[in-house]
């Protein structure tokens, strides 16, 4: 199945601004997430941003990006208007949303979310990471998702998302990996609706689908690629890429 790549990125983040065109073995993080994401070669990739800088850069790296509206509430919106702008005929019945913020991120790693969107039961794909350590399990940057897998499954559908331990008792907690593979009506119905309670509680997006209905089905990897978030992130970021 080929499917559009979007790479939603801002400079204004909160805990780390500017962090899309922070330097990680010289060169910007967004240049090792697009890199990653044309080495998976499972579509063409976007990158959309409402700042001209990381557009900029994006074309100099040899990709292509997208100058989205800068009052876009959230990167989905931005994700939406660039899969109207680059494919206004629907040639892509799947989009792949993939975090700018993702620079260790293994290009197998979208065909695993691919593969989630092969079961017409979901309406949106995403990936899960067992918890290995207390640290991670109480972050609340690390999203975790209650869901739940059978022996030797590799697909489950997601129940609950929080920041929060969930759920309880003894077993595996498993990490949000911050990949989504949408259906195009999904994603273009998902962009019409208001903020949901628990999606403005727990500041999670992906709560909003759930409340309205969708079916997020989760695919389970070894390791999370993790998210840079903080200064600590992108040093981490810069001792694993060899900076």
């Amino acid at each position: 199945m080929s499917s559009l790549v979007v790479i939603p990125a801002r400079l204004a983040s909160t805990r780390l601004p500017g962090k899309p065109l922070a330097d990680i073995a010289g060169r910007p993080m967004i240049v090792h997430v697009l890199e990653a994401a044309l080495k998976a070669d499972i579509g063409p990739v976007v990158v959309a941003s409402a700042d001209p800088e990381i557009c900029q850069v994006v074309t100099a790296a040899k990709g292509t990006a997208v100058l989205t509206d800068a009052d876009l509430p959230s990167g989905s919106d931005r994700v939406w208007q660039a899969v109207q702008s680059i494919d206004p005929h629907g040639q892509y019945s799947t989009i792949i949303n993939l975090q700018g913020d993702l620079p260790t991120l293994a290009p197998q790693t979208l065909h695993e979310v691919s593969k989630v969107m092969d079961n017409p039961a979901f309406d949106i794909g995403t990936l899960v990471a067992p918890i290995t350590s207390e640290e991670e399990k109480n972050a609340s940057s690390v999203v975790k998702v209650a869901c739940h897998f059978a022996p030797d499954a590799q697909q489950t559908p997601a129940l609950y998302f929080s920041r929060q331990p969930i759920p309880w008792g003894p077993g595996p907690l498993w990490h949000h990996v911050g990949l989504y593979g949408w259906r195009r009506t999904a994603l273009a119905r998902f962009v019409q609706l208001p903020p949901s309670g628990l999606e403005k509680r727990e500041s999670l997006e992906q709560l909003r689908a759930l409340e309205n209905g969708m079916r997020i089905g989760c695919s389970r990897i070894a390791i999370a690629p993790f998210g840079v978030d903080t200064p600590q992130d992108l040093e981490r970021a810069r001792r694993l890429l060899g900076a």
